[in-house]
């Protein structure tokens, strides 16, 4: 009896251990710093106009350019935040259908070296 108790013990435990872990991940894939989204390392995210319809039409070396913020195998949408999928078959977050992206340029968190590249690309505003 107390060995199927312990073992009963245990299976909870590791379930409730699991659950946890995979509730880690932040609630929104960005954040908003002095009024602009970053990403979850502090840089500036960045949105393009060409993009339509919730597709992304930066790739290749566009996107080596402006590297997009990847959505994770098991990311959910939630409100605003979407999951686009992209050429090349990976995942990508957007804002009310708008893809985000960084800027290669941007050298630390605050930087906004990409707002207004080519009169097409902008920080991405909440």
């Amino acid at each position: 009896m107390k060995t199927s108790r312990l073992a009963l013990a245990l299976l909870v435990s590791a379930t409730l251990a699991a659950c946890s872990a995979t509730g880690s991940r932040p609630a929104t894939p960005a954040m908003v710093s002095s009024g602009v989204l970053t990403g979850s390392n502090g840089m500036t995210l960045y949105t393009f106009d060409k993009d339509a319809g919730g597709k992304s039409m930066c790739n290749g070396p566009c996107a080596t350019n402006w590297p997009p913020l990847n959505a994770m195998d098991g990311d959910m949408a939630s409100g605003d935040y979407t999951i686009i999928v992209r050429d090349d078959g990976k995942k990508q977050w957007a804002l009310k259908g708008k893809p985000l992206y960084y800027w290669t340029k941007d050298q630390k968190p605050g930087d906004r070296t990409g707002d207004g590249v080519n009169g097409v690309w902008h920080v991405a505003k909440p």
